[in-house]
């Protein structure tokens, strides 16, 4: 499927305002109400569109504290990686995890509470991951620019 410029206009606007209604939508990207529909559920099914959801405020929902967490394996063996990317998955406060080129073979996304709240964290969960050799941990002081938007 080629995007045209409407889709990418649809695009833009749903990944911001997510819970737009059809009309409101329709009206902003100039086409009939049906058209955008058609449009956004053609989206969809070819999975440019993945989900719908709601962007949580994690300060106030009491998980100030951000850390990023390099992680070097102890072996690149297929069966090391899928063991890490299995157990990691499974660990409530890590909300990404990316499999790295460079000096680092994972680098994941933690919230805590607190230092103490990740010191729990880091004594229950990660240092119980599999493979893993190294880690090493750096807490956000501030969060400068954060978005969800892609550059359509």
């Amino acid at each position: 499927m080629v995007l045209d410029e409407t889709d990418k206009r649809i695009l833009r606007v749903l990944q911001r305002k997510g819970r737009i209604s059809n009309a409101d939508l329709s009206e902003q990207v100039n086409l009939s109400p049906s058209a955008c529909h058609r449009r956004v559920q053609r989206l969809e099914e070819a999975g440019y569109v993945r989900d719908y959801v709601a962007l949580l405020d994690a300060r106030k929902l009491g998980f100030p504290t951000t850390v990023f967490v390099e992680i070097t394996l102890s072996a690149q063996a297929d069966e090391v990686l899928e063991a890490f990317e299995t157990a990691v998955s499974r660990v409530p406060d890590v909300l990404e995890c990316h499999l790295m080129a460079g000096t680092a073979d994972y680098i994941l996304k933690v919230v805590a509470e607190n230092t103490e709240d990740f010191a729990r964290i880091h004594r229950q969960y990660l240092t119980r991951l599999p493979g893993v050799a190294q880690m090493q941990s750096s807490f956000a002081l501030r969060t400068v620019f954060k978005t969800t938007a892609l550059p359509v």
